[in-house]
């Protein structure tokens, strides 16, 4: 038998339990909730993927000066199948574009980054840089001395360590989003 003074000592303590766990599913639920609404919206919601890119005009002519991408920090992309949409960093390199994936060679890396792997099974995507859609084909580069040059230009614009040596390794995914066949 419990005494009664340690009972009525605990239920102030079950009451200050209760009433935290309560605050506690206040920011989880919100996080939750916007994480699910973004799913349904015309591209990603800050941190949160969203859903396919609808907005915006397809761009229609020859293959653009990508140069531009340098003071552009993220773009949208969003793959044909699933089509969610994500921000990611861009770089350009000797006039073409790329999109990268770190963390590829770690089992928690390849949890959090689904999209590399979805990506190589169908590589058509579609991004959105300041409200126009371009329609392109991610092309995973695994080795080369293009590389380093890739490497060179993520650096230069990032925080990033990408190196020559981390992709062809497999711990960094490197795309080059180039125009549909």
């Amino acid at each position: 038998m419990i005494p009664e003074r340690v009972r009525e000592l605990s239920r102030p303590i079950r009451r200050i339990f209760v009433v935290l766990l309560c605050l506690g599913l206040i920011p989880v639920t919100a996080v939750l909730t916007a994480a699910v609404k973004a799913r349904g919206g015309d591209g990603p919601k800050y941190v949160f993927s969203g859903g396919p890119l609808i907005s915006g005009e397809i761009y229609q002519g020859a293959e653009p000066d990508w140069r531009f991408v340098r003071d552009v920090s993220t773009v949208e992309m969003q793959l044909a199948d699933p089509p969610l949409s994500r921000r990611v960093w861009v770089a350009e390199y000797d006039g073409k574009l790329y999109v990268w994936s770190g963390y590829m060679g770690s089992p928690v890396g390849r949890l959090w980054k689904k999209w590399p792997i979805q990506a190589e099974r169908n590589n058509l995507a579609v991004i959105r840089i300041d409200g126009l859609r371009y329609e392109r084909q991610l092309n995973r580069i695994k080795s080369g001395e293009i590389l380093d040059g890739i490497s060179q230009s993520i650096r230069a614009k990032y925080p990033s360590q990408t190196s020559r040596e981390a992709v062809e390794a497999g711990e960094v995914w490197v795309f080059e989003l180039g125009a549909r066949n």
